[in-house]
């Protein structure tokens, strides 16, 4: 995404969103079809769960706002030190966690936040700017990185919260039907709302650029890629919330910010001088020691 955007990319970012919500759902459907479902069962499952719409909307949107945050962010931004500045998305999340559920954080938990905090400071000092080029400006995408963070949070929360309070959809007969509230189900829903208000969005604010470029003008193979990687990561994601828990999730954020701080250095030649190397550790402790278990048996 950073290749993409940088060097003046004249793509819109909304065409962008909407090819990456439209993948997602295309390669949904795929998968029901494919796994034994059929146009049928996807009408069958939209149409007893249409009053969902409503409640997905907020995330939908949420997590529009939030892919369009990520191209400003990485516009201005290297790489290596996005990668670090989103996960305050961790603190976001929980502060809403708290405020919205009632949650209680564990001391692990407490004192994993105050490691990501100081992390993303040390990662702050860097005084280098390498990868970053004429025209852009960090404090842009710092904002933006840190609107992502909140956005994350609150998108989270809310959907665990709407999650927990639905129950699965009765057929005619009056039994549940597994199969139709799976995740690929799910995925559908979510992908088309977020068409129909990313598409809106673009009619509002791109209506002008579409009508005399094009939606897809300036689209080249790195904004593809770009797109595909996007809709990939969020199908990913879905799916390892589904099937896997929260400390491999943890132990795959660790990784990922080690392999872009890595791979910036060496793509984009990003200088990883010692406060960042150190908030980065930071950081990667503080994600896993978030999601680590039975490290303290009491909540404060």
């Amino acid at each position: 995404m950073r290749s993409a955007v940088s060097g003046g990319a004249k793509f819109l970012y909304s065409a962008a969103v909407i090819g990456t919500e439209g993948t997602k759902c295309a390669c949904s459907v795929a998968y029901v079809l494919a796994t034994g479902g059929s146009p049928t069962s996807i009408y069958r499952y939209l149409k007893a769960e249409w009053r969902k719409f409503a409640l997905l909307a907020v995330p939908a949107g949420i997590y529009n706002f939030q892919q369009t945050l990520e191209y400003i962010a990485l516009s201005n931004l290297n790489a290596a030190l996005f990668s670090v500045l989103v996960q305050t998305k961790l603190l976001t999340t929980a502060i809403f966690s708290a405020a919205l559920m009632g949650k209680k954080l564990r001391k692990a938990q407490v004192i994993s936040l105050l490691l990501l905090t100081t992390g993303v400071m040390l990662a702050q000092l860097t005084k280098d700017r390498g990868g970053e080029k004429e025209g852009e400006n960090q404090l842009t995408g710092v904002l933006a990185t840190l609107g992502i963070a909140l956005s994350s949070g609150f998108a989270a929360v809310y959907t665990e919260k709407v999650i927990k309070a639905q129950r699965p959809a009765p057929e005619a007969n009056g039994a549940t039907s597994p199969r139709e509230t799976g995740l690929a189900y799910t995925q559908i829903q979510l992908a088309m709302t977020s068409l129909v208000i990313e598409g809106a969005w673009a009619a509002m604010t791109d209506s002008a650029n579409i009508l005399e470029h094009g939606l897809w003008y300036g689209f080249d193979y790195k904004a593809m890629i770009s797109v595909g990687n996007s809709a990939m990561g969020g199908l990913t994601v879905a799916a390892v919330l589904k099937f896997a828990d929260a400390v491999l999730k943890g132990y795959a954020t660790a990784i990922s910010v080690l392999l872009t701080g890595v791979m910036s250095m060496l793509l984009f030649g990003t200088s990883l001088n010692a406060e960042y190397v150190l908030g980065m550790v930071n950081v990667l402790a503080a994600v896993i020691l978030y999601n680590a278990k039975n490290l303290d048996a009491n909540a404060w």
